[in-house]
């Protein structure tokens, strides 16, 4: 038996119910009925009705019933419905169990992570309403609901962003994401708009079945394919809302906000709608070689030279944060491949051990006193056991250790890339060959630096404050570095499990076997899915012919030649970085685009701001109309006020030279 459209709104609402209860009760706008506690305890156990429910869902679609239908009209504009509605299908059901089951870690996390903070409900209520955000997004089935979805993740993770609104590089840092997301936003705007006017439908399914008549079209005043066109602005949107280059910088400063958060958003959810929406839209992208090309060249960048400013990094968190930035890299590299399965399975083990890399890290942190400098850790091996394992076994599933989730998906991509036959096809197999032995030296620097090696950690005085402890939320522990509560590291041993098991689980169903048969699109003319299906002999073989191949050797370069630099002989790294002083500088100044953000695009948009205020508002609104009339006013009252003298002989001489004047115009119209 199929489920119900109920069953659907019971999923989407729930994290909606617990963040009312939660924002309106429990952080003052309406009274504090409900404390600390009871924050927690409603959203978690309202976000665990959703996760089960998905799982529900995801079983029943995998038993063939899949729903499309509308359960609410918003408006109707002319003929043309805007409507709120569910498309269930093996899509958006794998997406639901994704986002549903990460959230519901991170909240248990957010009881130990967030135990002392004074913002706790309020960060419950966030974090609940983003969960019910990303559900509206997987789960529309019209573009109208799907933008909701996508501005509304955007507006809470601006709140999560800044969650801590006294610290000025907070602010800066949600503002930063905010603004740049509305940059990719205006293009998603553009696609959606001209996918509307000419298809005049909003429905996914209407819109994807006048596909061909579409790519049928030019764009008026010019000879662009319609579709070409509408398919690059719904990718600049995904360019945004996905962190690809050059609207990636606002990921890496997103780390100003609390971990959970990086693990929620910025692993599992809200940077992976951009693929999502590609892979949804696949009837379409499949007819425009052009945007694919577009779409894996762009992939192949983030990819390669993000992953590279990871080795760099000192700080726990954006050295994972660039590792997000390069995995996303690779998820569009398999978009522009056409293999959008291969995306969605990345995205699907990506979500599982890049959140348990995250929370891993807030783990760390919590034990270092909030210390996030991976210079001042090493050897906590010792004092976090559980960390360091469930750690491990990330990294191992990011680099892309045979057997490992991350290996299965990683793998294909590379291959896809190789099989492509689009422009930009060769530079993106090369780049993601090139990123695989970058990911590992960056991971297992992280790794050998915090867990192994020799102690370096501050001092720490009797409140427990090291001495570069950021202190922003400080647990006020003494002492030497701990492992964390149990709700930290439950929530790390959860993600664990599947972050090892589940690439080798579903690799053959999601991939090669009827998993997205009807729901994704792929012509013969892209013929790289098709080419991995003809190599692939299950999973235990791909496994096995792993150790013959060369991304396996490039992960272990990768992972000894950390060992040697960062525990052997540290004193290479500093005479690697005083060669390369000129090309470090690059690396430290993020290739210059936060530079060019803020001295050219905001500085001139600011001098373009001043001038047209000086010239449109000072001087033409408020100098010409405004103050311009009230100048011609008083003119004619000066003049006119000349006429006004009182005596009756001058106003029977104006009587009279205006009869005049009438006299002479009607008799010199012509009759």
């Amino acid at each position: 038996m199929s489920s119900s459209p109920n069953l659907y709104l019971l999923i989407a609402l729930a994290p909606l119910a617990g963040a009312i209860l939660a924002g309106l009760f429990g952080t003052g706008f309406l009274g504090r009925p409900i404390g600390r506690r009871g924050a927690h305890c409603i959203t978690i156990l309202f976000v665990a009705i959703s996760a089960i429910g998905s799982l529900v869902v995801l079983g029943d679609v995998l038993n063939g019933h899949t729903f499309d239908g509308s359960v609410y009209t918003w408006t109707l504009i002319g003929n043309t419905k805007l409507e709120i509605g569910f498309l269930i299908d093996p899509l958006s059901a794998m997406m639901m169990v994704v986002v549903t089951s990460v959230s519901l870690m991170v909240h248990i996390y957010t009881i130990g992570y967030m135990a002392d903070d004074p913002g706790y409900q309020r960060f419950f209520a966030y974090i609940s309403l983003f969960t019910f955000s990303m559900l509206m997004l997987v789960m529309s089935n019209n573009m109208v609901q799907l933008f909701f979805g996508w501005e509304a993740v955007g507006l809470v993770s601006y709140l999560l962003i800044g969650f801590w609104y006294t610290r000025p590089t907070a602010i800066f840092a949600n503002m930063k994401a905010f603004l740049i997301n509305r940059v990719g936003d205006f293009g998603f705007v553009l696609g959606i708009g001209l996918l509307f006017a000419y298809a005049g439908t909003m429905h996914y399914g209407e819109v994807f079945g006048q596909a061909d008549k579409l790519a049928g079209m030019k764009l008026p005043g010019s000879d662009w394919a319609l579709l070409t066109v509408a398919c690059i602005c719904l990718f600049i949107g995904a360019m945004g809302k996905s962190a690809q280059v050059p609207l990636h910088a606002w990921l890496p400063d997103s780390m100003e906000g609390p971990t959970p958060i990086s693990a929620l958003i910025h692993a599992a959810t809200m940077v992976t709608a951009g693929i999502f929406m590609v892979a949804r839209f696949s009837p379409l992208f499949e007819l425009s070689d052009v945007a694919l090309s577009f779409i894996i060249v762009i992939g192949a960048i983030g990819a390669l030279f993000l992953g590279i400013l990871g080795i760099i990094q000192n700080d726990i968190k954006r050295v994972v944060a660039y590792s997000t930035l390069s995995q996303l890299g690779y998820m569009t590299v398999a978009l522009g491949a056409s293999a959008y399965s291969v995306a969605i399975f990345h995205l699907m083990t990506h979500a599982f051990f890049k959140a348990l890399l995250f929370l891993g890290a807030g783990s760390v942190i919590i034990g270092m006193h909030h210390d996030q400098d991976i210079r001042n850790m090493g050897g906590l091996r010792k004092y976090m056991p559980i960390t360091w394992i469930t750690f491990l076994l990330g990294t191992l599933a990011l680099v892309g250790t045979p057997f490992f989730s991350g290996f299965y998906s990683k793998e294909h991509i590379i291959e896809a890339a190789g099989a492509a036959n689009v422009w930009g096809a060769s530079f993106a197999y090369y780049a993601t060959l090139i990123g695989v032995f970058i990911t590992s030296l960056y991971s297992f620097r992280v790794y050998f630096l915090v867990f192994h090696g020799k102690e370096r950690f501050p001092a720490h005085d009797d409140h427990g404050h090291g001495h570069d402890a950021h202190g922003h939320d400080d647990h006020h522990h003494g002492g030497k570095p701990h492992e964390s509560p149990w709700v930290v590291t439950l929530p790390l041993v959860l993600l664990a499990i599947p972050s090892v098991v589940i690439g080798a689980w579903v690799v053959d169903p999601m991939l090669f076997g009827k998993f997205f048969n009807g729901v994704i699109t792929v012509l013969p003319q892209h013929p790289a899915m098709h080419e991995l299906h003809e190599e692939w002999h299950g999973w235990v073989a791909f496994g096995l012919h792993a150790f013959q191949t060369l991304p396996f050797w490039l992960v272990v370069a990768g992972a000894v030649i950390a060992w040697y630099c960062y525990l052997i002989n540290p004193k290479v790294p500093a005479r690697i970085q005083a060669s390369l002083s000129g090309l470090n500088k690059v690396l430290e100044n993020k290739y210059y685009v936060d530079w060019v953000n803020e001295q050219i695009i905001a500085r001139g948009a600011r001098c373009l701001g001043h001038g047209l205020w000086q010239t449109g508002d000072r001087g033409l609104i408020d100098g010409l109309l405004v103050n311009g009339s009230a100048r011609v006013v008083g003119w004619v009252a000066a003049v006119s006020r000349h006429l006004q003298s009182g005596y009756i002989y001058h106003y029977a001489f104006a009587m009279i030279i205006g009869i005049m004047a009438l006299v002479t115009f009607f008799v010199l119209i012509p009759q």
